[in-house]
């Protein structure tokens, strides 16, 4: 088997992880465990939280002491022991607890399985630009795959889709002994503390360029978050208006929304193209963009005729959206970093995004709800419509804050930050 069969098994199991309960588990909170919109944005923080710290930890880990693989591979053990716990759990509190617990150790292996996959490409004499969208799109297919099983099983309310996550992390967590075993640096020990404990990453904070980045990752990863949280609960909020309680929408509204998914294979595909065509300031605008018009198209879609046009055109943007910022930010990092410190920069990528966005996206995101929530019906145009003024600002801003000259040969400024 090649590598990157061997690569493309790795990232489809890390994803069919998150499919099982990313999108639907906010849905089984409200409605089957009564949760408050501030208490589900509560534990969706946790994967910001959990994102503030632990994805840089366990890369400076990774780049210095433990073969990052095996490290890989116990994170998923202990994440399948958690999301077990968690699914014989009903207290707010308590599901808090685990699912940081689960955060704590599922978020690094998302940097985790970049480093590895770059790694072994690398290794076999093979592009990463070029090949590694087309093993990361597997994580994708598999991320829809879950979220079709747990929708078509009736299993968007119900605990099972743990369960389901904890098999599939426990399988992972076996797997991930038999790949490649991947190096960690021979960087001499005498170094300055900051080398020593493998920090050198935040020194790209230093770089006018890179320190923008990083805010703008930060900013778009509360936009994710909100986008996750909020938008499968939105969907089974239809149910309670008569005319549209049996429609497909509100009956499969996980199916729907993997039509998200869907399209990020394609956008997934499209990547090294708009890179080398466009550079990463245009993708990271186009991201921006598409997120607003994302979050239009949410607050004036419906189960109605037409309303439905305007789901499944969100669900389109959704792609450009996700992977226009998430794929190409950790391939842009990839780029721009000394090699040396290539597990601590995606980690630190992913502090950012995963980390202080998530956690600010999901706590402001649930206080939002509520605000706009009366007599416990939710007012969810004018809620998208906040999103979307959001993000629009955000286009903005990075448009005018944000320098970058792109080498069409996809060359410009590689690995020139140490």
């Amino acid at each position: 088997m090649t590598i990157k069969s061997r690569l493309k098994i790795m990232m489809s199991l890390q994803f069919f992880i998150w499919g099982c309960w990313l999108v639907t588990l906010g849905s089984y909170m409200f409605n089957t465990l009564h949760f408050t919109g501030t208490q589900v944005g509560g534990v969706y923080s946790t994967i910001g939280i959990a994102s503030l710290l632990m994805p840089s930890l366990v890369g400076i880990i990774a780049d210095r002491w433990i073969k990052a693989n095996r490290l890989y591979g116990i994170c998923h053990f202990l994440g399948a022991i958690f999301l077990f716990l968690a699914a014989g759990i009903s207290d707010p509190n308590l599901m808090f607890w685990a699912m940081l617990f689960n955060a704590m150790v599922y978020m690094p292996t998302i940097s985790l399985s970049y480093t590895i996959s770059y790694f072994c490409l690398e290794k076999e004499g093979l592009d990463t630009t070029k090949d590694f969208p087309s093993v990361r799109v597997f994580g994708t297919i598999s991320f829809i795959l879950a979220m079709w099983v747990i929708s078509l099983g009736g299993l968007e309310l119900s605990n099972i889709q743990l369960y389901m996550a904890a098999g599939a992390s426990f399988l992972l967590a076996l797997y991930s002994f038999t790949l490649p075993d991947n190096p960690t640096s021979n960087v001499k020990k005498d170094k300055s503390l900051v080398s020593l404990l493998g920090l050198d990453a935040f020194v790209l904070f230093k770089q006018k360029r890179m320190a923008i980045f990083f805010i703008f990752a930060m900013l778009l990863g509360a936009a994710l978050q909100i986008n996750l949280v909020f938008a499968d609960p939105f969907l089974h909020d239809f149910a309670s208006i008569a005319n549209y309680k049996d429609s497909l929408v509100v009956k499969y509204p996980a199916i729907l929304l993997s039509m998200g998914q869907i399209a990020e294979v394609f956008f997934i595909l499209a990547i090294p193209f708009f890179l080398r065509k466009f550079g990463i300031k245009t993708v990271m605008l186009l991201s921006m963009v598409a997120w607003t018009l994302r979050f239009i198209l949410f607050a004036y879609g419906s189960p109605s005729n037409v309303g439905v046009i305007l789901l499944l055109l969100s669900m389109i943007v959704y792609g450009a959206a996700f992977d226009f910022f998430n794929i190409s930010g950790s391939i842009f990092v990839e780029k721009e970093v000394d090699r040396r410190i290539r597990g601590s920069a995606q980690g630190l990528f992913m502090t950012m995004v995963n980390g202080i966005g998530t956690y600010v996206g999901a706590v402001l995101s649930g206080k939002l709800v509520d605000y706009f929530t009366i007599n416990g019906v939710k007012d969810w145009q004018s809620i998208w419509l906040v999103f979307a003024v959001y993000t629009f600002v955000l286009a903005i801003i990075f448009a005018v804050s944000f320098k970058y000259k792109n080498d069409l040969n996809g060359n410009k400024n590689v690995n020139n930050v140490a």
